[in-house]
């Protein structure tokens, strides 16, 4: 029976976009099934596997892609999301893979969860971008991304607190927005497929925030404090405001982690 460290490389070092995505779903139903074993032993790569397209650019080299108001616009949009979701699959696999082994086996259930998620969410983006005549990898995407996971490689409540407490907190914030302005110009089939990542994503916060408060609680350390600590010394990017505090609430990351420390 492959181990979970094993399982999970496997994920991490399969290139190709849809062949990952695929691999994430399977790896979610052998773990439901009862098919790999909970352990974690085997070294995770520093970085995945990645296609050659597409291009990734440091954030100062990448092309304004204006506020989606056009078709051109709307495609850049749904290209940028469409991989950060591809990214996030790598993320969530790597969290269980690297540290799954601290955590009882529901943490593990949980973000196995998430990847077959972000999975989806990939899936439905990229199929929409097809819709519009354009596919994953046609336009550059960001460099930096997987860069929270290098910084948080050694530990799982820094993970646990950038990963899904800063940056998947970030999309609860400004996803709204976008859902609007795509409904506004016609486009209802985009904005159905970003309320349904916005959803899922509140979900997603609410795990990393509850197993970051049970890991701190078993290790005796303030949450609220640890999580301070923790983003001033692992982030490089500051708290911006305005905050969805009601969908931040209803992950249960309550405005005693994020208020004092906004930018």
């Amino acid at each position: 029976m492959p181990s979970l460290g094993e399982a999970a490389r496997v994920v991490l070092l399969t290139p190709d976009p849809h062949d990952k995505r695929r691999a994430a779903r399977r790896l979610a139903r052998a773990w439901r099934r009862g098919e790999i074993e909970h352990r974690c032993d085997t070294p995770m790569p520093e970085r995945p596997e990645w296609p050659a397209e597409p291009e990734l650019l440091a954030p100062n080299q990448m092309p304004k892609r204006g506020k989606g108001g056009s078709e051109r616009g709307r495609i850049a949009l749904l290209h940028a999301l469409a991989h950060i979701e591809f990214v996030a699959i790598d993320l969530a696999v790597d969290l269980v893979g690297r540290f799954g082994g601290e955590f009882p086996r529901a943490f593990v259930d949980d973000w196995i969860g998430v990847a077959a998620d972000e999975a989806m969410h990939f899936a439905l983006l990229d199929r929409r971008l097809r819709q519009l005549g354009s596919h994953y990898g046609a336009l550059p995407a960001h460099a930096g991304l997987w860069e929270a996971a290098q910084v948080t490689a050694d530990d799982a409540l820094a993970r646990l607190a950038i990963v899904p407490m800063v940056l998947e907190a970030r999309g609860l914030d400004v996803t709204p927005a976008t859902v609007e302005r795509f409904r506004s110009v016609g486009d209802a089939v985009s904005a159905k497929i970003l309320s349904r990542i916005y959803n899922d994503e509140i979900r997603h916060v609410s795990a990393g925030t509850l197993w970051f408060r049970q890991k701190c609680d078993e290790m005796g350390f303030n949450a609220v404090e640890t999580w301070h600590a923790l983003v001033k010394s692992r982030f490089r990017g500051g708290l911006k405001p305005p905050f969805n505090d009601s969908a931040r609430r209803r992950a249960g990351l309550t405005q005693e982690f994020y208020a004092v420390i906004a930018s």
